[in-house]
């Protein structure tokens, strides 16, 4: 599938949907439906951490098996914590891409970008080099850190038949039977360790457009 990478983050997603809709057997799309209709009746969102909460502090290590730590990145400023699903996911890989296009006015404003998945760091590092992306890619095995920012679920039965026909092997890709993954969420953390921005939505083809981001981070910044 081809996508102008030009547009905004949601015009890529609605694009990369339509074309999905027109290629996916209608059983397929349906059954993904039935999932985020599950995920946003469950209210799983609501458990996220929210603005003024205190960020737990976590060490992870990246692609390479580096220790990144979120308090050593706080002493240089704010950290954007981003957490997605995993590089089988399109939404996630699209959003990715998205956020190394303004990772220069990130930086720019004083501020460093991480991205947090249940994936192997295998997985993190193959992820990491098709998207050319120049942040960490940290490997959250057991979704540990992902069950401190409240966004951790269970996917259900009939939606793992589904992936795995699909050839998203959950459990390969993340190294363990559990089948749970994070609700994608980003969050803005100050250097004092304080949330400044939390987006979560159970409806994982919604994501924080990056233009978001860096109005956040502006605001913070005066």
């Amino acid at each position: 599938m081809s996508i102008d990478q030009n547009a905004t983050l949601k015009q890529q997603i609605n694009e990369f949907n339509a074309q999905l809709a027109t290629q996916a057997p209608p059983q397929v799309v349906d059954q993904f439906n039935q999932h985020i209709n599950t995920l946003i009746e469950s209210g799983v969102e609501k458990n996220a951490l929210q603005v003024g909460e205190k960020a737990p502090s976590f060490t992870l290590p990246d692609a390479l098996g580096r220790q990144v730590s979120l308090a050593g990145l706080l002493q240089q400023g704010p950290v954007v914590v981003t957490f997605y699903r995993g590089e089988w996911c399109p939404y996630c890989n699209l959003q990715l891409h998205a956020y190394q296009q303004v990772l220069p006015q990130i930086k720019e404003l004083g501020a460093s970008l991480i991205a947090i998945s249940p994936q192997t760091p295998d997985h993190s590092l193959s992820m990491s080099e098709k998207h050319e992306l120049a942040f960490p890619v940290l490997s959250d095995q057991g979704n540990k850190v992902a069950r401190q920012f409240g966004l951790v679920f269970s996917i259900e039965e009939q939606t793992r038949t589904l992936l795995k026909s699909l050839g998203s092997d959950i459990p390969a890709f993340n190294g363990d039977e559990s089948w749970e993954l994070p609700v994608p969420g980003t969050f803005i953390i100050s250097q004092d360790g304080t949330i400044r921005l939390t987006y979560a939505d159970a409806d994982y083809t919604h994501r924080l457009e990056p233009s978001a981001l860096l109005e956040s981070l502006r605001t913070m910044s005066k």
